[in-house]
């Protein structure tokens, strides 16, 4: 038999994936993948589930629904500033990861020079391969996964066509600061380049720090791509529904990649996110604020296990060093001890790299049920003699 495609080929099984059936396995608390286990709001529920019994079922707009992408346009205005047009400027993916890789094919050519941050969500650089393009990648190391001037002079050449940034950062829950931001953008004008902003995060970030998207920044209107998700800023990640909002220019070739991946999106999932995005100030600043207590009240607890628990800035997530334990092993190692000894399941921070990987940092989701979180502290704090 002839082998398969060789790039996607040479990837084993997502380690969200491996580790959830080890958790399944050892019945484990899954504090791994990110995800809510609430219902979500109830209300944007309802016009669902009643845009679906009484709307259009048919294929709606390739490039979303009018309502969404004005609510969409609406939505940037209303938090950044920004003057989007709404037929020209912004449309509506199955997910942010069917955004990511439509902008990814859509604007890389074969030899195409790529800028990564590595840790990276995990689908980042087979999109980019596929697409023909070659990494090139700046290293954050921990406990603020920063970069410098000397960071970006090694990865950004003549060659470079693209820019690939998260923020917030998964899985380093790292907000990136304006001085941060304005360093990058400097590099990109300076090499002509684009950027992908994965910002799906944009609405959980802590203690009362700004997000500033990228595309804010003098220069930089017409040179970003800003990626949104619904999974996230309304705890639904079930319904993958994503949208990029750039330049006309830019968002042309975008939407010709589109329309060979999904075309479109289910028009009842389009209707209650429009509605979500219109809800008022009190339940963007209520997500934050939520969220925020779960992830203090997870690195208490971790804290009191006996983990050295970094900062969280934003996303679900919270990053822990392991080496106050002197495990005979990597991350990978001792989290698949972990969820057999202690029964909790958490992601090695390794599995986000490439190169230069950390193997002291494990990652862990606190998005879930405070009784959750509590039952999952509390094997730990047993397990390591805490309790």
């Amino acid at each position: 038999m002839k082998a398969g495609n060789a790039i996607l080929s040479s990837y084993g099984t997502t380690i969200f994936e491996v580790m959830s059936r080890l958790s399944e396995e050892h019945g484990a608390i899954n504090l791994g993948q990110g995800f809510p286990d609430e219902r979500g709001p109830a209300d944007v529920l309802e016009v669902a589930s009643k845009a679906l019994l009484e709307g259009w079922n048919q294929y709606p707009s390739m490039m979303g629904t009018p309502e969404l992408r004005q609510a969409l346009a609406g939505h940037a205005r209303r938090f950044y500033g920004l003057d989007v047009d709404w037929k020209t400027e912004v449309m509506v993916t199955s997910g942010a990861t069917e955004a990511l890789t439509a902008c990814l094919l859509g604007l890389i050519n074969p030899g195409d020079e790529v800028v990564l941050f590595q840790p990276m969500y995990d689908s980042y650089l087979p999109i980019v391969r596929l697409a023909g393009g070659v990494p090139r990648f700046v290293n954050l190391t921990a406990p603020d996964w920063g970069f410098t001037r000397a960071d970006l002079d090694a990865a950004f050449s003549d060659k470079t066509k693209l820019v690939l940034i998260n923020d917030p950062l998964n899985p380093a829950a790292k907000v990136y600061d304006r001085a941060e931001l304005d360093l990058l953008a400097e590099y990109v004008r300076r090499f002509d380049a684009y950027v992908v902003c994965d910002e799906v995060y944009e609405h959980i970030v802590f203690d009362g720090r700004p997000h500033i998207p990228l595309m804010t920044l003098p220069g930089m209107r017409e040179r970003c791509l800003k990626i949104g998700s619904a999974g996230k800023t309304f705890s639904l990640t079930g319904w993958k529904v994503g949208y990029v909002t750039a330049a006309p220019q830019l968002l042309q070739p975008v939407a010709k990649a589109h329309q060979f991946l999904t075309f479109t999106t289910p028009p009842n999932l389009q209707a209650a996110v429009a509605y979500g995005l219109n809800k008022d100030d009190g339940y963007f600043t209520g997500l934050a604020s939520a969220m925020q207590a779960k992830r203090d009240r997870l690195a208490a607890g971790l804290e009191a296990a006996g983990l050295e628990v970094l900062p969280s800035a934003g996303t679900y997530f919270v990053v822990a060093d392991i080496r106050a334990f002197g495990f005979d092993g990597d991350d990978q190692a001792f989290c698949r001890w972990l969820v057999k000894e202690a029964g909790v399941t958490a992601i090695p921070v390794s599995a986000f790299h490439v190169e230069s990987a950390p193997t002291t940092c494990i990652r862990f989701c606190f998005s879930k049920k405070d009784e959750v979180l509590d039952t999952a502290v509390d094997r730990l704090k047993r397990r390591f003699g805490r309790g």
